[in-house]
């Protein structure tokens, strides 16, 4: 069965993965006070917030499905917008870009490209809204470092830098390219007016949503053509 992607929207927060609903972790500015932090309605939060850049920017997340069941998702947005984006040792994000936060695929999921149809639903996106670039801060997993780290976020959520941040290894897998090494937070980036491989991708994304809706590109042109007359 194929994984299909498709834009985050306001009557659609609910169809988002339980994790993804609950996550506060990129809403939570690690330099407030405990109280602050402690939210007493994490989901009520995470949709208030996304209620929020869906309204006064646009489209924030993309959601795969297989079937009827959600397979995983991937959020950004710009990174004013994000809390927890000034607190990483590589930040700040560049100013032309957009942040993508976090991107998780459930446990059913089989289909192994999940994850990279995910990213190029992103791109598409952006790609539409003359985006320059996509950056990410990933995360480095060594067992080392996975021994010493406290999390970031409170462990009661099921919250952490190990649980809500992208794995550096998959971002450099998907393209992007280091601009901030670190040992553990990398920031990672993606030109999207330059890379021609994602160009192919973003256009054959498009082919199968047109595929999908009985459409073709002939039956665009010929409607234009029609509509000219």
């Amino acid at each position: 069965m194929s994984t299909r992607v498709s834009p985050l929207t306001l009557s659609g927060i609910e169809q988002l993965p339980a994790h993804a609903r609950r996550c506060v972790f990129w809403e939570l500015d690690p330099t407030s006070s405990p109280d602050v932090q402690q939210f007493a309605d994490p989901e009520f939060e995470k949709e208030a917030w996304l209620s929020m850049v869906l309204l006064e920017w646009g489209s924030c997340g993309q959601i795969a499905t297989i079937g009827d069941k959600a397979a995983g998702c991937a959020l950004y947005a710009p990174p004013g917008m994000v809390p927890r984006a000034q607190a990483f040792p590589t930040a700040p994000v560049s100013a032309d870009a957009i942040l993508l936060t976090s991107m998780r695929t459930e446990p059913h999921a089989d289909e192994p490209d999940v994850g990279a149809d995910l990213i190029r639903g992103v791109v598409a996106d952006l790609v539409r809204r003359n985006v320059r670039a996509i950056e990410a801060f990933g995360i480095r997993r060594t067992a080392d470092v996975e021994a010493r780290d406290v999390p970031h976020a409170t462990a009661a959520l099921g919250c952490s830098d190990t649980e809500c941040m992208i794995d550096a290894d998959f971002l450099e897998d998907m393209g992007f390219e280091v601009v901030a090494p670190h040992y553990r937070y990398p920031r990672l980036r993606l030109e999207l007016d330059r890379d021609h491989e994602w160009k192919f991708a973003v256009e054959a994304a498009l082919d199968r949503l047109l595929e999908e809706s009985s459409l073709t590109v002939a039956d665009l042109t010929a409607g234009s053509a029609v509509g000219a007359h």
